[in-house]
């Protein structure tokens, strides 16, 4: 017992916890679940929640030893290739679900969530994407099960829609303060109408997934096309840069007047969850992502190797309010270079439907 609290008190993803933040890891696997790795996660490093996308899917199929001989009965089988897919992807959220029920129960439903994301290829399709949802929350059946949507026009009007029908949602591809606005005002309008029509306002839970370092390379790029000193300053800004900002826009909604009737009867805040938070950049801190970006009411999802450089030289701070004004610079000098940091985002979310389109038309393609 000695020993483990020694190793916790000087474990900087434990102390993260005395902040406010929940650490989720961003990958699922069976490898994880069989060998005990999701497990010493939990209990060695504090993590308190799982993300999956279909490129992490896709990834674990390929690598995994675990799935080869269920992929193998089921090319014998008459199941669409996306039918293959939830038969081998739902028991592991499932058994990913039950290792963090804990959590959940400890924290009454605010932190051991499980994402699943609905097919990437619905992305453009309002109603297809609420049907999908739906039917994955039945099949999963688990109350700390996050549907993922993605913030495009039509997924934010699914994410209200699912919202309305009492069901947690991970918002993901947020690359703007415009797209994290829509999907924050669609939530607390989804919310209301599921309390006004008699729901219980604690069965729903929802995290805004804004991601960071996609945004920095889009946008280091175009500093150095322009190559002026004072662009290539603000290199490497950007991302952290918009999720401070982000963080403000959140405590105004959540913290303010347009949610205080729905918090009053119990409601949930719609937390920020920092995504994509592994350095992509070689010339910048490997831990960028995560040590800028720590406070109250946040979650960051973190790959394995990030959740490692961490756990070796990270520090535990409260920082996601250190430098507004900074921020609120740094934004305003790209505004000013030419750079539309909302075109930025939506040239971004496009780009991220359509990869994580071809990593699932590669999953499916590697089940036929």
């Amino acid at each position: 017992m000695q020993r483990d609290e020694i190793m916790h008190s000087t474990n900087p993803l434990i102390e993260i916890k005395r902040f406010g933040q929940s650490i989720w890891l961003d990958n699922l696997s069976r490898t994880l679940l069989r060998e005990g790795g999701l497990k010493r996660f939990i209990e060695e490093d504090g993590i308190s929640g799982v993300t999956s996308n279909p490129a992490i899917f896709q990834k674990a199929f390929a690598e995994s030893p675990y799935y080869k001989e269920e992929v193998a009965q089921l090319r014998q089988t008459s199941l669409t290739l996306e039918q293959r897919f939830e038969t081998l992807a739902v028991p592991d959220v499932q058994a990913t679900c039950d290792l963090l029920r804990p959590i959940w129960e400890q924290t009454h439903g605010a932190d051991g969530y499980v994402s699943l994301e609905v097919s990437p290829t619905l992305a453009a399709q309002e109603q297809a994407t609420v049907d999908a949802g739906l039917r994955l929350h039945g099949d999963v059946n688990r109350p700390n099960l996050l549907i993922k949507v993605p913030a495009t026009p039509q997924g934010v009007l699914a994410f209200e829609a699912l919202t309305a029908h009492g069901i947690s949602v991970n918002v993901t591809l947020i690359f703007s303060l415009h797209h994290y606005m829509q999907v924050a005002e669609a939530y607390i309008r989804g919310l209301k109408r599921w309390v006004d029509g008699g729901g219980d306002p604690q069965q729903v839970k929802s995290v805004a997934s804004v991601f960071l370092s996609r945004v920095d390379t889009l946008v280091d790029k175009r500093l150095e096309a322009i190559g002026s000193p004072e662009a290539l300053a603000l290199r490497g800004k950007s991302a952290v840069a918009m999720c401070k900002l982000t963080y403000q826009r959140y405590k105004e909604l959540f913290h303010g007047p347009l949610f205080a009737e729905l918090k009053a009867r119990g409601c949930r805040p719609q937390n920020p969850l920092w995504a994509s938070t592994g350095t992509k950049n070689a010339n910048y801190n490997d831990v960028l992502y995560v040590d800028s970006l720590i406070g109250p009411e946040t979650v960051n999802t973190i790959p394995d190797a990030t959740l490692g450089l961490f756990r070796d030289h990270g520090k535990a701070a409260s920082t996601v309010e250190t430098d507004i004004q900074q921020a609120q610079r740094d934004y305003l000098a790209l505004e000013h270079l030419g750079i539309n940091m909302r075109d930025v985002g939506d040239e971004l979310q496009v780009d991220g439907v359509k990869l994580f389109a071809e990593a699932f038309e590669k999953l499916l393609a590697s089940l036929k």
